[in-house]
């Protein structure tokens, strides 16, 4: 089984930054979120409030979308595109997508790619609530080992060395870098 990150890895860019300017563009009114985001992105940064925490302040935008499922397929329609070309040439049906970026987002292209397996951040996609913690760093492990308690990981890409709890489990670890693949040394944590 192959495991890939999403955001940067897979995909060229951050699916949750592109969505949130493509919204703005579309509905302008969400930027009355702006200011308490920025607030608690910094707060975030200084360590006085968790990743979870600082992301559902920044989805709290999501309410102010009518339509968002609608709109999900309108954005993906545009940046679809934006799926590495190394990525196509290689994926495999098997492949398990896991990503700090909300389910509700990745859902379209997972389905698109042909993909079965998907273990991401779990948002309401209407209140911009966490059901789950963000799923980054051991947060990956845990929910990979609850859904795959025993499966053997052959090889792990990511884009990130906050990766390196799932890079640990692999056969195989290698980070992405602008599309470019280079083979990860899990022991000392860099390439």
């Amino acid at each position: 089984m192959n495991v890939y990150d999403f955001d940067g890895t897979i995909y060229n860019g951050d699916s949750t930054i592109d969505l949130y300017l493509f919204m703005v563009k579309r509905h302008p009114g969400i930027l009355r979120h702006f200011p308490s985001a920025c607030i608690s992105a910094v707060k975030h940064k200084l360590g006085r409030c968790t990743t979870t925490q600082w992301k559902e302040i920044f989805f709290r935008f999501l309410p102010g979308i009518p339509d968002m499922e609608a709109e999900l397929r309108i954005f993906w329609d545009k940046n679809l595109g934006k799926i590495m070309k190394w990525y196509k040439d290689q994926k495999q049906d098997t492949d398990v997508i896991i990503s700090a970026s909300p389910a509700f987002l990745l859902e379209i292209p997972i389905k698109e790619l042909g993909l079965k397996s998907l273990i991401a951040s779990e948002v309401d996609i209407r209140s911009g609530k966490f059901s789950s913690e963000n799923c980054k760093g051991q947060e990956k492990v845990k929910r990979f080992r609850a859904i795959f308690p025993d499966e053997k990981v052959d090889r792990f890409y990511s884009d990130s060395l906050s990766d390196l709890p799932m890079a640990e489990l692999a056969e195989k670890a290698y980070l992405c870098h602008k599309g470019r693949l280079t083979e990860w040394d899990v022991r000392k944590g860099t390439k």
